[in-house]
């Protein structure tokens, strides 16, 4: 662990620095809360109340530990993940991996923008009208924005997520019942549990975030000096990413679950709650949904463009232009249009594309973490900075369960559990 930064400073240069730090992690972990996040939030509480409710403690540790590595390698390297990938391993491993990455993002980017269809036409716009307008807008954003400016927006889109805590307050649940919920696990051995378990863990953190998290502290050029207080800002993420997670199943637990409501996505889940606790709380879980299918729409083509182009050694960053980085604008608009093209296209199933993207990213989820253990953990590249014995303990046991429920999900499949 990084020690941290020397002087003495006073507590108003520590804020102000904080706020100039701050960014990377907490807009990472938010934009996980994404459309794919809710749709799997949202059937883990209105299909199993409860009991899935005690992962989010042990996935909320791991989700700080791993985000904390890749945050701390942008720093002492000032390189992003895929590019340390490509120069340990080799262009073959990282061709592979890239392709896998891609593959997953974009039914990522896909299940955005059908979050962005779906949130329009609770609040009664077509489809037509939404995806197209919200897409022009998330390209120009990038295309025509600065590093900075683009931070900040991304920045104030994260306030929105209070949606889902004022959602709760307006349902006003039981509190007493969730305390224990957290910290007495109930577990089924369904194959429909243990698959929402890993695409709860999936969308919580999910591989596109390291390789994001990484890139974005290393083009805001960090200090070292400084990295207790990115440290701080990555720690802040996940606690709040988790927090709204959390409200997400409380909220459809005690409404929809309790009325026996089976959902398939966020959408469905915004439009049951209004005639079981008022159309405010809909509203605001709609509102919610249009919030992070937008965030998200806009950082997971931004993520997969920097991973691909760090990886193949082409010029990234939102802070060159066209001609210095043209693969880079190039794979970010193709990702945003054949995303909006694919909420457009009849007969989609994109409830599917939303909730089996999650579990594919809990899938691969394990296979970037082996490359992240190995990478933090290399002195001749990380020097003082790199993970120590129980830093690496935590993280290897965490990835050998996450292979376990992976494991444990298709053997439950086959014995038709």
């Amino acid at each position: 662990m990084l020690k941290p930064s020397q002087g003495s400073r006073s507590l108003w240069r520590r804020i102000a620095l904080f706020l100039a730090i701050m960014g990377p992690g907490i807009i990472t972990a938010n934009v996980d809360n994404d459309a794919g996040g809710l749709t799997t939030y949202s059937q883990a509480g209105a299909n199993f109340g409860l009991s899935t409710l005690w992962i989010m403690l042990p996935v909320t540790l791991l989700l700080i530990l791993v985000q904390e590595m890749v945050n701390r390698m942008g720093v002492v390297t000032g390189r992003g993940l895929s590019d340390m990938i490509r120069e340990r391993f080799g262009v073959k491993v990282t061709f592979t991996l890239m392709l896998l990455v891609l593959v997953t993002n974009f039914g990522n980017v896909m299940a955005e923008f059908a979050g962005i269809a779906a949130a329009g036409q609770i609040f009664g716009v077509p489809p037509a009208a939404t995806v197209p307008v919200c897409a022009l807008l998330v390209w120009f954003l990038v295309m025509k924005g600065s590093y900075k400016s683009v931070e900040k927006v991304f920045l104030v889109a994260c306030l929105f997520y209070v949606a889902y805590p004022l959602t709760v307050l307006v349902i006003a649940p039981p509190f007493r019942e969730i305390l224990p919920a957290f910290t007495r696990p109930s577990i089924s051995l369904s194959s429909a549990y243990i698959v929402t378990l890993i695409g709860i863990v999936g969308t919580t953190i999910a591989p596109w975030m390291q390789f994001y998290q990484q890139a974005s502290v290393a083009e805001k050029n960090i200090a070292v000096k400084d990295y207790s207080l990115s440290r701080l800002d990555t720690i802040v993420g996940g606690f709040v990413v988790s927090i709204v997670a959390s409200c997400i199943v409380i909220s459809c637990a005690f409404t929809l679950g309790a009325q026996g409501v089976r959902i398939e996505s966020a959408a469905d889940a915004a439009r049951a709650l209004g005639p079981l606790v008022g159309r405010a709380s809909s509203w605001l879980f709609a509102f919610g949904l249009l919030n992070a299918s937008v965030f998200a729409a806009s950082i997971l083509p931004l993520s997969t463009s920097y991973t691909l182009c760090e990886a193949f050694g082409w010029e990234t960053g939102v802070d060159k232009d066209f001609e210095t980085a043209p693969h880079f604008y190039i794979l970010y608009t193709a990702l945003i249009v054949l995303g909006a093209l694919s909420a457009l296209v009849p007969g989609m199933p994109l409830v599917k594309v939303m909730f089996w993207s999650q579990v594919l990213n809990g899938i691969l989820l394990p296979v970037i973490l082996f490359f992240i253990l190995i990478l933090a953990s290399d002195r001749r590249e990380m020097g003082t900075h790199a993970n120590g014995r129980v830093y690496n303990l935590l993280c290897w046991a965490a990835t050998g369960c996450l292979v376990l429920m992976s494991l444990g999900y298709v053997v439950a499949l086959a014995a038709g559990v």
